[in-house]
């Protein structure tokens, strides 16, 4: 597999964010998102971070916005867009923080690829329904090969999480396993 313009997104896994997954799955999670953090970084591919965040009081979020809006008081909080520890970036490791579901809305996500020269995403993150489908379809909608690494996604409706590997992503995105894609790298 060529490597070359691929960088590996790591979204949302931020503490307050995994809070309600079980603590098992989140352990698996984390286990299988490291394998691939360090391979990508022992091949030489860019490891972005994404984290939503927002300023003190978050004037970033509309009333008009009913996910976010209910949300609010979660997001107010100087520690809210901190990694999990267990999967922290390393050196040389990029955060990108976002301010909607989509890793690239109020981001400079886009930016940051045009640097990197980056043509080809490998996406996991939590949740399947939100930062990962709002990132699928913003970056196939920017003419970007896609990969989803579908072992390194989670969400809460395990149904949804079903249908959107199964059904919806694979229109837009190659699907591997974590395993597949880092064997594929060697």
């Amino acid at each position: 597999m060529a490597t070359a313009n691929t960088a590996l997104l790591l979204m949302d896994l931020q503490p307050a964010i995994l809070a309600g997954m079980p603590n098992d799955k989140l352990a698996e999670l984390l286990d299988r998102v490291n394998k691939a953090a360090n391979a990508a970084r022992a091949h030489q591919i860019p490891v972005i971070y994404v984290a939503l965040s927002f300023r003190p009081g978050t004037p970033e979020v509309s009333s008009n916005n009913q996910f976010f809006d209910a949300a609010r008081s979660r997001f107010d909080n100087p520690d809210f867009a901190n990694i999990h520890p267990d999967v922290a970036p390393q050196t040389g490791d990029i955060i990108v923080y976002k301010k909607r579901f989509s890793a690239f809305t109020g981001s400079d996500l886009d930016v940051v690829l045009r640097g990197l020269n980056v043509k080809h995403l490998v996406l996991a993150g939590v949740s399947t329904s939100g930062v990962v489908l709002s990132t699928t379809r913003e970056a196939a909608d920017k003419d970007l090969q896609l990969t989803i690494l579908a072992d390194g996604c989670f969400d809460a409706d395990e149904e949804t999480h079903r249908v959107l590997l199964t059904k919806v992503f694979p229109r837009q995105a190659g699907m591997k396993t974590i395993d597949e894609w880092c064997e594929g790298l060697d």
